[in-house]
This record gives C-alpha cells, structure tokens and sequence, in this order.
C-alpha cells in the first residue's frame, strides 16, 4: 500500500511538472491576454538609412550612437508606460540636441558643419526604426505602437516643444516650420535649408518696435499620410491665437526666394519619401465648408523691397486653374479667377503647398484672417558646389554646399525679421 501511494505521489508530481513545463498554446494565451501585435517591417524611409550616405552623416555629426543608446534604453522598458516614457524623454533630447548643435552650443561631434539638418533627420530614422520593429517582452498592441511613433515624431521634430507666451510682458511668439530633405532617391545626400533654418532659429529672439518676438519652429515630414491625419493642424492650433505672425517655409526654385500669394487645395501626386503618391483635393475636416483657394497675410511687399540677402525674393503670384465652367487647366499669372478649381497654388501641387494650405485655412477658421499675417515662403534650392553635383561620385559635403546653406538660412532670417517688424507696426 505503501509503495502504491508512492507511486501514485511520483505520478501526481510528473503531471504537474509536465503542466509547468508545457508549452504556451492559443488557449492559454488567451486567458492570459492578448498575444502580441507582430512588429511590421522597417518602412522604405528607414530602410534609406542602411546606405553609406546616411551611415557617414551620422557618424560625422556625431549622431551615430543615437539610435544604439535609444535601442538600449527601449529594452529595458518592461511595460508600455516605461516605453512612452523612453521615447518622449529621447525624442525629445533628440531635438534639443540639434539645436544645441545648429546654434552652436556643446560639442560639433564631428566635422560636418554645425548648420547640417541631415544628422537630425538620419537620428530620428534609426529610433523610429527601432519602435516599428522592436520585440518587447510584454504584449505591445498595434495602436500602442503606433501611438509611440507619434510620440517619437512630435517630441523629435520640436512640436511638443512651442512655447506660448502667457505673462504680459513675455515675448511675442512667432511660428516658422521647416521640412525633412526629400527626393532622396534622386540624390540621398540632399539636405533642406528649411529644416536647417528650423533648427538655426528655434528660440532666438527678433528686436521690433513692440517689443521683442520670440521665434519657436517644428520640423514636419515630407509624407501625404502625415498630413491627411492632421498633423499640421493638431500641431498648429494651440498656438496660432497667440502667436504674432508665422510661416511655414521649404525649398523651391533654383536661386531665388519666393513669397507665395495663392494656396491651392490640390495635390499633385509627386512621390513623397515614402515612395507614396497621393492625387486630389487636400482632404481636411468639414470639407462642405474648403475653399479651393486661400491667401498669405504675410507684409510680401515689405518683405520683397527689403535687402535681406544674395538672393532675390518675388512675390509669386501664378497659380494653375480649371476656371468656372471649364475642364482643362490653365495658368494664370496674377492668380486665380472666381468660381475656379485649384490645380496648383503659387507654391505647386506638393506638400509645401498644402503645408501653407493647411496652415492658412486653419487661421481662417480660427477667424484670424484679419489679424494674423501668415503665409508661406520658399527659398532657393540648396545646391552643392562645383564639381560636387555627382550622387554618384559626389561627397556628402563641400564649402560651396555650406556657404549657400548658411546664405540662405541668413536671408530666412532677415526675412522673417522684417516680416514681424511690419507686422508690428
């Protein structure tokens, strides 16, 4: 009888260390929670950054081991909480740190010269790289991850850092907004004077007659997605009822700065730098009540009279029309007639015109349209020096390719500083 029981206790203790062991089937999982969201693949923008090019700006920046230091710090968060705190804290530092650097403060980290807007862009390509196809040890659902991302993009591109003044006497806020490089499979070693004049002038304070203007910018990226989800206007409207003047600024045309007069409500469908083309009206909210068309409230005659830098600055005004009871396009040199269709504002079909688009309309529902100059402008292209012009053979930088991004980013300034000075009067 003895040996039974024994026997039978030896039996009872298999089982339950068979049951310990045994693997995690559908059924058990179930009831311990839902599985995990398979990570989804690197997009195409990321998987850019595995190229020389991109792979040298980081290192010669000194930007290099920020996606490492990210990814250390990522796998050690045990839970979804301790995750968005991680992306917040470095995104965040992510873009403080390229200010510092733009306005040359703390180590350059490298040879490439300080006012480069590429090691930021690279930088964020690797964290983002690192949320969309990390593994963590808990159960990460779709929208969590994507809601990481967005945190990861808003804190990296300075829009969770715009200061609004409150005290009376603090300074009056004006908005700029500059862009990520694109038609990075033309060239990858591209950089964007609007980003790096983002970057140079977050911050800084312009003297005028009322007082000082304290200048806060964000950096948005060059995708249609992005912006069909709103992110101009969620990022904007906090801000505008506060602000004394802003504009959203990108490259343009090849030697010269332009202030656009006409935005229209079109895209175009150029690729963006996912490789994604989008064709139609700018969707926004309550598109019952879109104009085709909307203006710049930006002072553009003082602004093309002033002396501001090398290059000459226009005011724009052509746009691209299917007039009233037409069907063909046509171009129109001093702007749209009434009734027409947008087919392209003074600043094209591509995001930087539905950027100025979007950011105009929304000050028009904000019933600032009166009282709040705002528009867009677009500098000249930023181009590399002689003898440089190659992707092929070319290097990633050179002291032509410095100096007119340097020349630019003045002029932006001294644009902007006659700007809210008119504004201000």
């Amino acid at each position: 009888m003895i040996s039974l029981r024994v026997r039978i206790a030896a039996v009872g203790l298999a089982l339950v260390a068979g049951l310990c062991a045994a693997p995690v089937t559908a059924a058990t999982a179930t009831k311990a929670g839902p599985a995990p969201a398979p990570a989804p693949p690197p997009t195409v923008e990321e998987q850019r950054l595995d190229q020389p090019v991109p792979q040298e700006i980081l290192r010669r920046s000194g930007f290099d081991a920020v996606p490492a230091g990210f990814r250390r710090a990522l796998s050690d968060a045990r839970s979804y909480a301790q995750a968005r705190r991680v992306v917040v804290r470095q995104g965040t530092a992510l873009w403080r740190r390229a200010v510092d650097r733009a306005q040359g403060r703390g180590p350059a980290g490298g040879d490439l010269s300080r006012d480069d807007d590429r090691p930021l862009y690279w930088a964020r390509l690797g964290m983002t790289r690192q949320v969309r196809t990390w593994q963590p040890p808990f159960a990460l659902s779709e929208g969590q991850r994507a809601a990481l991302l967005d945190e990861l993009e808003r804190t990296s591109r300075g829009a969770t850092d715009l200061g609004r003044p409150r005290a009376p006497r603090a300074p009056r806020l004006v908005l700029l907004t500059g862009f990520d490089p694109f038609t990075l499979d033309r060239d990858i070693r591209i950089s964007n004077p609007s980003g790096a004049a983002a970057l140079a002038l977050d911050g800084t304070v312009i003297r005028t007659p009322r007082g000082p203007a304290r200048v806060e910018t964000v950096v948005f990226p060059v995708r249609w997605a992005d912006f069909a989800r709103g992110t101009v206007e969620r990022t904007l409207r906090p801000y505008l009822p506060a602000a004394a003047l802003f504009t959203t600024v990108s490259q343009g045309r090849v030697g010269r700065f332009d202030v656009e007069r006409t935005n229209g409500a079109w895209r175009g469908g150029f690729p963006d730098n996912d490789r994604v083309s989008s064709t139609g009206t700018v969707p926004v909210t309550d598109p019952a009540s879109q104009p085709q068309w909307t203006t710049t409230t930006l002072p553009y005659g003082d602004i093309v009279t002033a002396g501001t830098g090398r290059f000459p600055v226009f005011d724009h005004t052509e746009v691209t029309e299917i007039p009233a009871g037409g069907t063909a396009p046509v171009v129109r040199p001093d702007g749209p007639t009434p009734g027409s269709t947008a087919r392209a504002g003074s600043g094209g079909d591509y995001l930087s015109n539905e950027i100025a688009y979007r950011a105009t309309l929304l000050r028009d529902r904000l019933g600032l349209h009166d009282v709040l100059p705002g528009g867009h402008v677009h500098t000249p292209v930023l181009e590399f020096g002689p003898g440089n012009t190659d992707p092929a053979t070319g290097t990633v930088t050179d002291p032509g390719f410095v100096r007119n991004r340097l020349d630019i980013i003045a002029q932006v300034r001294a644009i902007l500083t006659v700007a809210v000075t008119a504004a201000a009067r």
